[in-house]
C-alpha cells in the first residue's frame, strides 16, 4: 500500500491511466541493476531513482574524470577522482532518500556477474565494451533476466530490449542474436577514441530507463525484438526486426554454451598467444629512449583529430591508411607503435610484422593512458 507521501511524489505517474497505483506498486517493489555510471548510465539512474524504483544496484570500478563531465550529467568538478559507483549512490540519495541504493564498487566478470545479476529484476547494460556486453548478455540468459541494451558512438543511437520473457513464457531475441560473432576490436572504437556528442547518451540512456519502467510495470510495447537506430545528426530513426537465431550457442536449440566463459578471449582471439609475439615496450622506457636521444621511429597511429588534440612527439600514421603509407616506416632499427590505450598499435604492430615482414616493431603498452601513468599525470587524455 502507497504511503501518502508515496502517492504526492509520484502522483503525476500515478495519474496515467496505464500505470496507476499498481504500476507504481510495482516500481517501488523492484529492483534495477545498471551496468557503469558514465554517460548511458547517468540519465538512466537519475530516472529510475526520480520514478521510485525501489532498489537500484550500480556496478562501476571507475572514478570520474575531467573528460566524463561532457557527458556524465550524474557529475561536478568537484566528483573528479571520486569513485564513480559511491558517488552516484549519494545523488541518487539525494535525490530520492526513499530509494535503496547499492553500490558494487567492481569490475564485472565472469567469477561474479550471476551472483550480482541474479538478485535483481532487470538490468541496463551502459557498458562501454565488447566483452562485458557479451558477459552481461550471457549472464541474463543464464538467469532468465530481462536486458536493455544502449550502446553510442559519436552521433548514434542504439536502444534494445534483449532476453524479455512473453505472456506464453517465451524469451526474446538476445544480443547474440544480433551480433552471432564480435567484430574485431580494431573496429569497434570505444568513445574515448572515436568522440561522442554529449547529449546522445543522455537520450538513449533516457530511452533505457523508459524500456526498464515500462517492462517492472507491465504497460506499452517494449523493443524486445527490435534494434532502434537514432542518429543525432539528422534526427533519423530506423528500426531493425531481431529474430532468435536457431544456433545460438547460449540460448538456441541445442546450446553449446551453459556458463560463463573468458570474454576477453572470446572478443580478442589469439591476443594472449599473440602477445608473445608482438614485442613491447612500456612507456617509461620509451621515455627513456626519448631523454637519452637514443635514434627510433615513434609512430602514432590514432585518427588525425585525435592527433591533433593531444601528442607526445610521435609522428602520425593512422591505422586506417597504414597499408597505403608502409613505405614511410623504417625497416632498420627501432620502431614504436602507440595510440591511446595500446589497442590500436597491437594490431598495427601485428599486421605490420604478418602481413609485411617487419621484425623491428614494438608496441608501446597502455598508449597514451599507460604513459600517463607511468610518465605524465598531467597529460590531458
Amino acid at each position: 500500500m502507497l504511503q501518502p507521501e508515496e502517492i504526492k511524489r509520484y502522483s503525476r505517474q500515478i495519474l496515467l491511466p496505464e500505470l496507476g497505483l499498481s504500476g507504481q506498486q510495482r516500481l517501488l517493489n523492484s529492483r534495477v541493476l545498471v551496468i557503469g555510471a558514465g554517460g548511458l548510465g547517468s540519465p538512466a539512474l537519475l530516472y529510475l531513482a526520480a520514478a521510485g524504483t525501489g532498489t537500484i544496484g550500480i556496478v562501476d570500478f571507475d572514478k570520474v574524470d575531467l573528460s566524463n563531465l561532457q557527458r556524465q550529467i550524474l557529475y561536478k568538478e568537484e566528483d573528479v577522482g571520486k569513485s564513480k559507483a559511491v558517488r552516484s549512490r549519494e545523488i541518487l540519495r539525494q535525490l530520492n532518500r526513499q530509494v535503496n541504493v547499492i553500490s558494487h564498487e567492481q569490475m564485472l566478470s565472469s567469477d561474479n556477474a550471476m551472483e550480482i545479476i541474479g538478485s535483481y529484476d532487470v538490468v541496463i547494460d551502459g557498458s562501454d565494451n565488447l566483452p562485458t556486453r557479451y558477459l552481461v548478455n550471457d549472464a541474463c540468459v543464464f538467469s532468465g533476466k530481462p536486458l536493455v541494451y544502449g550502446a553510442i558512438f559519436r552521433f548514434e543511437g542504439q536502444v534494445s530490449v534483449f532476453n524479455l520473457q512473453d505472456e506464453f513464457g517465451r524469451r526474446g531475441p538476445n544480443y547474440r542474436d544480433l551480433f552471432p560473432q564480435p567484430p574485431p576490436p580494431e573496429m569497434v572504437p570505444s568513445c574515448a577514441e572515436g568522440g561522442v556528442m554529449g547529449v546522445l547518451p543522455g537520450i538513449i540512456g533516457s530511452m533505457q530507463a523508459n524500456e526498464a519502467i515500462k517492462i517492472i510495470a507491465g504497460i506499452g510495447t517494449t523493443l524486445s525484438g527490435r534494434l532502434m537506430i537514432f542518429d543525432s545528426l539528422d534526427f533519423t530513426t530506423r528500426f531493425l526486426r531481431i529474430h532468435p537465431d536457431a544456433e545460438n550457442p547460449v540460448s538456441g536449440n541445442n546450446p553449446t554454451l551453459t556458463q560463463l566463459i573468458d570474454y576477453e578471449e572470446f572478443c580478442n582471439p589469439g591476443k594472449h598467444t599473440m602477445k608473445d609475439q608482438v614485442p613491447e615496450i612500456s612507456p617509461a622506457e620509451v621515455h627513456d629512449l626519448l631523454e637519452r636521444g637514443k635514434p627510433f621511429q615513434f609512430i602514432d597511429v590514432r585518427e588525425p583529430l585525435e592527433y591533433q588534440l593531444v601528442s607526445i612527439g610521435a609522428i602520425n600514421l593512422p591505422l586506417s591508411s597504414l597499408p597505403q603509407q608502409v613505405e614511410a616506416i623504417h625497416r632498420e632499427g627501432l620502431v614504436v607503435l602507440h595510440c591511446k590505450s595500446g589497442q590500436r598499435s597491437f594490431s598495427a604492430a601485428r599486421m605490420l610484422m604478418k602481413e609485411y615482414g617487419f621484425a623491428n616493431v614494438k608496441n608501446m603498452t597502455g598508449g597514451l593512458m599507460g604513459w600517463k601513468q607511468e610518465v605524465d599525470p598531467f597529460l590531458p587524455v
